[in-house]
């Protein structure tokens, strides 16, 4: 009733061309990912750093920094803060990303089994958590 198929499946063809392909590890992929998270909180704990001036964000960014750099074998990219009105929404707000930010790390980084880098996340949250947001 049915014309047998006589050409080769595509799902077949697309499976031979990735045999070749180098492939990672999970723990190469949440060495990524942690890395990226860890990267975002920088940038916005220098982006905290212009607009409140603060030693222990001054630590957290040269924690952060280190940290980074052994995952990824080289420092950061980091970029220039914009030069903003220190106004408290702003701030607030800023505080609230990089509060999300530490708990992305934090998960990817209790996934990993990375302690350094869970108790750097941790200690994070906390600091950007007793920053309330204004209604």
């Amino acid at each position: 009733m049915y014309e047998p198929i006589r050409t080769k499946s595509v799902h077949t063809l697309a499976d031979e061309a990735l045999r070749g392909l180098p492939r990672r590890t999970r723990e190469e992929e949440l060495d990524i990912r942690l890395a990226g998270h860890l990267t975002a909180l920088l940038t916005v704990t220098d982006e905290l750093r212009v607009l409140t001036p603060d030693t222990s964000l001054d630590a957290a960014a040269a924690e952060l920094v280190a940290l980074v750099a052994r995952l990824t074998g080289h420092a950061p990219l980091r970029a220039e803060p914009t030069a903003r009105r220190a106004d408290a929404a702003h701030v607030a707000s800023l505080h609230q990303r990089a509060r999300m930010l530490a708990g992305n790390a934090l998960s990817v980084a209790t996934s990993r089994e990375d302690e350094a880098a869970a108790e750097t996340a941790a200690e994070r949250m906390a600091a950007h958590g007793a920053n309330p947001v204004p209604a």
